[in-house]
This record gives structure tokens, C-alpha cells and sequence, in this order.
């Protein structure tokens, strides 16, 4: 019989009923009455279960803590929450506490010792997207030199790394991790050539993201027709997902290949099939994009040692200024039209004719250029951007195309 309600037992005053004290796989029975206290309980607890009187202890029924706190020893004998009654009301026969018992030792210890720091804390976990993107942004690896980053206005907002396989995680991998996945992914962003493209067709890219080299559902489809999916553009640039990891997933595909892929993703912005007005597109981005480098080239801009091209991989296509950048566009076009169907004949007077375009613009560009390499930043923290405003490129690309269609035109007539 429990001593607490034997005294309220023989007066009489209040009737008793059982309840179940569990700690630790035991379980005991004692008769309580609806006045016995929170206090009172804890008491029993701790002469049953042998509990050290620094204790700190806590009883639990459905999911709730009797006295509404934490019991943690006896100096909270005057506490108000615990000389409340504990069932004031009527539950269920043989309802069960659960008893949770920590010693005072072990509750030192554990406040004294220190968080392991490859541990993320609950702070982090409660960051916002937006937070962690703009931390990302301040603290984004340098590649191209301590003044170089996206555009204020065209620019990619968001990455995404494939983080659902565990790359690099796994005992002994040897694929790159997802840190330096999204590592690459700003390099991307952050590329001269390709910032230089955004801001030429005034581009903004919602996410730039690492396509699934294992379970993607786009690359199985292209990989059962035969061929082999680098990427792919959704919902005309809202997003954009590259293939980064090698085959055998122990690297990363060369740098040029995938920045050539990016370019190719934005061309579909404006033209979904692989026709002669895309790759006339894709051909003419590709101009820019080289011509960027081989200005900031000529101008003597270099970052770790290395110019532009070079760190992008392009430097053999750039050693003769806008003449090896013609050759090369027109030689890749031809390699990539080829599987395709189209006709390089078809695409080469664009590809020629904005390389006569960006040529003339070569010295304004190359004034440019020598402000990059001086490292004079701009309000949006990039010292390589265009020169020109928005409105003066908007109304050079409607002459651009106005010139291209009347050359179609003249050649369909002359057909």
C-alpha cells in the first residue's frame, strides 16, 4: 500500500485510484488520491527508483510534464507547480506516468562541455532560403578575381546542387562533394563571358541548378533514344540544370564543356527545337562570349596568375583576337549542326556578321577591358559588366536583327 494516501485513506476524505510509474523498463503501481501533489509523487518516485537527490526529473502523461516544468531537485519543494494537485480530476484506472531521470552530474558535464562544431546548429537549420542565398552571395568562392561577380540586374537568383545523392559524403567516394558543386555552379554564374551574355539579352535565370546524374527522368529518356542529355532549360529560363559530374562520377566534365552547354540552355529561352535560328543564336552567344575574354585578355586583366581564357579553358580559341574566335565558332557549330541535320551554310553569315559587329565595338570594349583589369567595381559589385545601358543595348539588338532580317531576306530572294 502507498503511503500517501494511507493517512487520506483512514479519514475517509478522499477516495483513491491507481496510477502506473514507468522509468527505464520498471513499472510500479501507487494509490493516489485527486489532492495528492505533483511534489508529493516525485517524492515516491525517487525512494522507489533509488534516484540520486540531485535529480533532475521529470513525469510525463500524455505528452504533457506534471506541474507544467522541469522537477530538477529539491530546493523546488516551495515551487507553486508543485504543490498543485497532480490529477485533479478523474483518469483513466491505472493511467501511466513516464518518470525521465537525469543526475546532476551528468546535467554539469553536459553543460559544460563544448557543441561539436560539424555539427549545424538549430540557428542555421532556421535560416531562411533567402538568408542562406544571401550568405552564399557575400561569401561566394572568388574564382575570377577579388572584384568579379553577377550583374545587379541579369544575373542568376538562385543554386541548387544535388544534394539528395550524397555526393561525397560516403566513406572512401571519390566524387567531388556538393560544396564544390555549388562551387562551380558560381563559377558559372560569375564567368565574364557569361555575365557578359546576360546582360547583352538583359537575362535574369531563376535557379541554376546541378542536373541529377543518376535518377534524372530526362537524361534516362535521351539516354534510351541513343544520345547523351547535358542539360536542359525549363520554362524558358526559370531554370536551368547543367550536367556537372563526370560518367564514372570521380570529377567534374571540363570547365569550357559546360560553360559551351550553358550557353546553349539560354539560347532555348527564345527557340525550343535545334533549327537555324537557334544555333544562329547559340553561335552568336558564343562570339560574345569569347570576344569577353579575349579583350580582358588584351587588356592584361588576370586573376590567380591566369587570364580570363585560360582560366576558362578557352585561351587557344582567343590567341588571335575576333579571327581564331570566327574559326572556332564556325567549327563547333559545324560539329553540333552536323548531328542535327542543319546546314552550316545557313547559320554562317549571322556568326560572321556579328563578329564584324563585335570587332567594331572592340575598342570601346577594350577601354572596358582596362578598367576590369584595374579592378574599379560598380555599385553592384562587379567590375566586369557592360559599359553600355539598357536602352542603348536594347536598341543595337533591334538594329542587329533588323540587319540580320533584311539579310534573309535577300538571300531567300536570291534563291
Amino acid at each position: 500500500m502507498c503511503e500517501i494516501c494511507e493517512s487520506k485513506r483512514a479519514t475517509g476524505a478522499e477516495p483513491s485510484f491507481p496510477i502506473r510509474l514507468s522509468f527505464k523498463g520498471n513499472t510500479i503501481s501507487i494509490d493516489i488520491t485527486h489532492i495528492t501533489t505533483v511534489l508529493e509523487i516525485r517524492r515516491h518516485v525517487q525512494d522507489q527508483f533509488n534516484l540520486a537527490p540531485d535529480a533532475a526529473i521529470k513525469m510525463i502523461y500524455k505528452g504533457k510534464v506534471l506541474g507544467g516544468g522541469n522537477n530538477n531537485n529539491n530546493n523546488n519543494n516551495n515551487d507553486d507547480a508543485y504543490t498543485v494537485p497532480a490529477f485533479p480530476v478523474s483518469v483513466p484506472k491505472n493511467a501511466k506516468v513516464v518518470v525521465m531521470a537525469t543526475s546532476g552530474t551528468q546535467v554539469k558535464e553536459l553543460n559544460a562541455g563544448r557543441s561539436d562544431p560539424t555539427i549545424r546548429g538549430f540557428e542555421d537549420d532556421a535560416m531562411s532560403h533567402t538568408q542562406k542565398q544571401r550568405a552564399l552571395g557575400k561569401n561566394a568562392f572568388q574564382y575570377w578575381g577579388p572584384d568579379v561577380g553577377q550583374n545587379k540586374e541579369y544575373k542568376f537568383c538562385r543554386f541548387e546542387a544535388c544534394t539528395w545523392q550524397s555526393f561525397g559524403h560516403r566513406p572512401g567516394s571519390q566524387t567531388p562533394h556538393e560544396f564544390q558543386a555549388m562551387q562551380l555552379l558560381e563559377q558559372l554564374a560569375t564567368d565574364p563571358g557569361i555575365v557578359a551574355v546576360l546582360v547583352e539579352r538583359e537575362l535574369v535565370v531563376g535557379t541554376l541548378g546541378e542536373m541529377d546524374p543518376i535518377d534524372d527522368r530526362l537524361m534516362k529518356k535521351k539516354q534510351q533514344q541513343g544520345a547523351c542529355l547535358l542539360g536542359y532549360n525549363t520554362n524558358g529560363g526559370a531554370r536551368i540544370d547543367l550536367k556537372l559530374r563526370t560518367d564514372d562520377f570521380k570529377g567534374f566534365l571540363p570547365y569550357s564543356q559546360i560553360a559551351a552547354t550553358l550557353l546553349h540552355e539560354l539560347s532555348h529561352n527564345w527557340v525550343g527545337d535545334h533549327n537555324a535560328i537557334f544555333w544562329a543564336n547559340y553561335g552568336q552567344m558564343r562570339v560574345e562570349y569569347l570576344h569577353r575574354h579575349a579583350v580582358l585578355a588584351a587588356s592584361g586583366y588576370v586573376a590567380h596568375g591566369k587570364t580570363s581564357a585560360q582560366l576558362a579553358g578557352v585561351a587557344v580559341d582567343c590567341r588571335n583576337g575576333m579571327t581564331s574566335i570566327h574559326a572556332a565558332v564556325l567549327a563547333e557549330l559545324q560539329k553540333e549542326m552536323a548531328q542535327h541535320g542543319v546546314p552550316l551554310a545557313m547559320v554562317a553569315p549571322a556568326i560572321t556578321a556579328r563578329c564584324e559587329e563585335m570587332a567594331l565595338d572592340g575598342t570601346a570594349l577594350e577601354v572596358q577591358g582596362r578598367t576590369s583589369g584595374s579592378s574599379s567595381s560598380g555599385d553592384d559589385g562587379s567590375s566586369i559588366s557592360s559599359s553600355l545601358s539598357a536602352r542603348d543595348l536594347a536598341l543595337a539588338a533591334a538594329e542587329r536583327r533588323a540587319r540580320e532580317q533584311q539579310e534573309n531576306k535577300k538571300e531567300n530572294d536570291e534563291s
